[in-house]
């Protein structure tokens, strides 16, 4: 049926629709582009956190760094989360990067499917929520059991999701031969 569908000639007014719904891959552009504002903004909070782990470094005790160092690490993987995402689905929605012999071109770049970035987007969320977790552990003060008992459990949510995609992710190829 497929042969029947495709030996038929298009019209024009196909063809026009076909090339218009094709083109509109590039509406998702913009939002690239603000993904990519979004990291700039990430970079201002990262130096102002850096700056007051600077300043408060000799009158914060050991417990008070390590939460901000945490942070640090927080907004780092979230940034390059971001930029993982928004290369990745550039490259898999909107266009590919020509970029062959750039000597600093990521070696995952044009080859992360949306299989393998749905995987490694959730892989990332898991470490992010486990650092939220690490810092309320290390405030242990302010957080109430109830809180704590949530983050714990959405963390569990997270990690089971993460698996439950890998192993659905492994196994996808192998019932589609």
């Amino acid at each position: 049926m497929d042969n029947l569908l495709s030996s038929e000639p298009h019209t024009a007014t196909e063809r026009l629709v076909e090339r218009t719904i094709f083109a509109s891959r590039w509406l998702l552009a913009p939002f690239y582009v603000g993904l990519a504002v979004s990291l700039l903004v990430l970079l201002i909070k990262f130096g102002q956190k850096t700056a007051k782990l600077l300043s408060d470094a000799y009158l914060s005790n050991s417990s008070e760094v390590i939460t901000n160092v945490l942070s640090l690490i927080d907004l780092s993987l979230i940034a390059s989360l971001v930029l993982m995402v928004m290369l990745a689905c550039y490259e898999n929605f909107v266009s590919r990067f020509e970029l062959e012999d750039h000597k600093y071109k990521p070696s995952w770049m044009g080859q992360v499917d949306f299989g393998e970035l749905k995987v490694k987007l959730l892989t990332s969320i898991v470490a992010i929520s486990a650092i939220h977790v690490l810092e309320i552990f290390m405030n242990i003060g302010p957080a109430s059991d109830h809180e704590l008992a949530w983050s714990v459990g959405i963390l569990i949510a997270f990690v089971l999701s993460a698996f439950l995609l890998a192993i659905m992710h492994r196994i996808a190829p192998a019932t589609h031969q």
